[in-house]
């Protein structure tokens, strides 16, 4: 039997179908880490992302992505062009360490 995200819903276990998959993927992404990272790179390839923020998105820090792009030989794009991607840039950083224990 195949379980969807409408049935749960139907059987009150879930609220709405979108609480369904959002709680689905954020298994996902701690059960499979390495989806989130490849997430991550495709989404820093494919969009207008800052590799601060594709770090954050993988989970992962700056410099550990970057030399996760250079081994899949993609070229890191390094430096912001735009006051608004710097600050964009400080944000991701600060929340990334919120919650982060010495």
């Amino acid at each position: 039997m195949l379980i969807t995200p409408q049935a749960l819903v139907q059987a009150k276990l879930y609220p709405d179908e979108q609480t369904v998959i959002q709680e689905a993927l954020q298994v996902l992404w701690q059960e499979r880490p390495h989806i989130r990272l490849d997430w991550a790179i495709y989404q820093y390839q494919t969009t207008d992302i800052s590799l601060a923020k594709a770090a954050w998105l993988a989970g992962v820090s700056f410099d550990r992505l970057k030399q996760l792009l250079i081994q899949r030989g993609i070229r890191p794009r390094l430096g912001v062009e735009t006051l608004a991607e710097l600050e964009e840039d400080v944000q991701v950083i600060e929340q990334s360490l919120v919650g982060v224990s010495p």
